[in-house]
């Protein structure tokens, strides 16, 4: 029997211990990561801390829940939300679960054995519909990194990195991540 949001809620914000998505009505725990999962995010999240302009952006490692048109509320690796957005949440919604219901300018998942297959399945098309501006696949074993670009006309382009290149997402000016530099 699907649960409600209510009760999602109430399981995410009592469980401290656990992270908690709500897929289909079904509640899925987020299972633990490897350590170059860990690791790569861990890069990631102090490259954009060092170069996103922190007035207008903030991050989310592990945290906030994308909700979907399909009624499900998904935790990415890693998210980029305006600043403006981050101050209306807070207004809006002081005690309760943060969810994401805008398209963001960035979200990220790093494949992983537990959940690679479930990621690449399921979320990553759920943000597409969600209209996310750019959307990150990060492989830490065969260190690449795919990117999928919302175009004007709402579809995607998919653009696949690896070795030296350097990154730079169309949403977050003066950014370059340094694709390398993720998997060191």
């Amino acid at each position: 029997m699907p649960i409600s949001f209510e009760t999602y809620e109430r399981v995410a914000l009592e469980d401290g211990d656990e992270q908690w998505e709500l897929v289909c009505g079904r509640l899925r725990q987020k299972p633990q990561m490897t350590t170059p999962h860990y690791d790569t995010i861990d890069a990631l999240d102090d490259a954009l801390r060092r170069q996103l302009d922190r007035s207008q952006f903030a991050l989310r490692v592990d945290d906030g829940h994308l909700a979907t048109a399909a009624g499900s509320y998904l935790i990415p690796d890693l998210v980029v939300i305006s600043q403006d957005y981050r101050r209306r949440l807070r207004r809006e919604h002081p005690s309760g679960l943060e969810i994401l219901t805008e398209p963001l300018p960035l979200v990220v998942e790093v494949w992983s054995p537990s959940t690679g297959t479930y990621d690449l399945e399921v979320k990553l098309p759920e943000y597409q519909r969600r209209g996310d501006v750019e959307i990150w696949l990060l492989h830490p074993y065969q260190r690449w990194l795919r990117a999928w670009r919302r175009q004007p006309d709402g579809g995607y382009t998919e653009t696949l990195f690896t070795g030296d290149a350097v990154i730079e997402p169309v949403a977050l000016p003066s950014v370059r991540i340094a694709l390398a530099a993720l998997f060191e």
